[in-house]
């Protein structure tokens, strides 16, 4: 069921108080006047931010427009497309399959030794494909660039889009030999997720992922302005940019999904590796899923990493930034902003905007 409007108010009240009963006011001064220095320097209506330790938010604030013409304030409550922070969404869904041995990393995901069978035509290469694959990006194709699947076809549904892509985007590399960002191999995981599990991918991975995390108010996006579901945000592209111009309910795995930044906060503190008793995956788990590849030693499965170590990811549309973050000294926090500068670098702006927030407080320790 979708939120009603008095339990979508009632969040809202609730989350402003949370971050007036847990930071100091001058802290608060400080953090609002490093938000609002980023919203100014790129031209952001709406920003929202969360930031949690130990499974509890210690702070959370909305500040400018959930709709700028109607002049709709932006709570905490709202929610925003998130872009590829989908991707980990996905990537512990799967893990979580793991631990209940309904698959392994090693799995080949096409033809007659694959999950997905001969749903889709074959070719020797994409035969070759394996889960581990897609979950670190080394397919050997379908790259995030001018080419990317997602972005084309938009009237094709997920059966029609794969078909068509292995047909026509021949894979360029072996599989597990090189890197290429891949928005498509994160839609081909979502349709192994339904066929393990035999019902719609959101519907899996609301009740056994996010439910567990205390997440009940994500869900996928729509297209259309006139799908804007209730407490969602306006969109607003920068340049000839279209927010309402994609398939975003078709890039439900890689980038589909609906979240307020307290959502993704309480999400990324379920599987932060620090307390087995709150994490929703074994600690075996999460270090599998954190661990860079061979390929490229900043990026995972699902999550970009470092050597700290912090895990993250960031995520960006017309219209959308987004960034979920889990630093090593305990920290989990997000950031969701109802637009982005198609030529600038929204995402690495809020990354550094939200590091210097939280350093505000210097009790935290971030």
């Amino acid at each position: 069921m979708r939120q009603s409007r008095r339990s979508f108010l009632q969040l809202a009240i609730g989350g402003i108080a949370a971050a007036a009963d847990t930071v100091p006011s001058p802290d608060l001064a400080r953090m609002d006047g490093v938000a609002t220095a980023f919203m100014t320097a790129h031209s952001v209506p709406g920003l929202s931010i969360a930031v949690a330790r130990g499974g509890e938010v210690l702070y959370e604030r909305a500040l400018g427009f959930a709709d700028r013409e109607r002049s709709e304030s932006l709570t905490p409550a709202h929610r925003f497309r998130i872009a590829s922070v989908s991707k980990p969404i996905t990537s512990v869904t799967l893990f979580r399959l793991m631990e209940q041995n309904r698959l392994t990393l090693e799995d080949f995901v096409f033809g007659p030794r694959g999950i997905l069978g001969s749903d889709f035509p074959r070719t020797p290469r994409v035969e070759e494909v394996r889960i581990k694959h897609l979950l670190t990006h080394t397919a050997g194709g379908w790259q995030n660039d001018r080419s990317d699947p997602m972005f084309r076809n938009t009237s094709m549904d997920h059966r029609q889009l794969i078909a068509w892509a292995i047909e026509n985007l021949p894979l360029e590399n072996p599989p597990g030999a090189h890197y290429a960002y891949s928005n498509f191999g994160f839609c081909v995981l979502g349709r192994v997720i339904e066929k393990l599990t035999g019902v719609s991918y959101e519907q899996h991975v609301r009740e056994t992922v996010l439910k567990p995390c205390g997440v009940i108010g994500m869900y996928i996006a729509g297209n259309t302005l006139a799908e804007r579901a209730q407490g969602e945000v306006v969109y607003y592209g920068g340049g000839q940019e279209d927010p309402y111009g994609m398939n975003v309910r078709r890039m439900d795995s890689h980038g589909g999904w609906l979240a307020s930044a307290r959502d993704l906060a309480m999400f990324a503190s379920h599987v932060d590796g620090k307390s087995p008793s709150r994490n929703i995956l074994k600690l075996a788990s999460i270090q599998e899923m954190t661990t860079a590849s061979s390929a490229n030693a900043g990026y995972a499965k699902g999550w970009a990493v470092n050597r700290v170590p912090n895990w993250w990811h960031t995520g960006s549309l017309p219209g959308t930034t987004a960034i979920m973050v889990r630093t090593a000294s305990g920290f989990c926090w997000a950031a969701l902003a109802n637009s982005r500068e198609p030529s600038g670098d929204t995402g690495g702006a809020m990354d550094r905007m939200i590091w210097d927030l939280v350093r505000q407080v210097k009790t935290w320790r971030a």
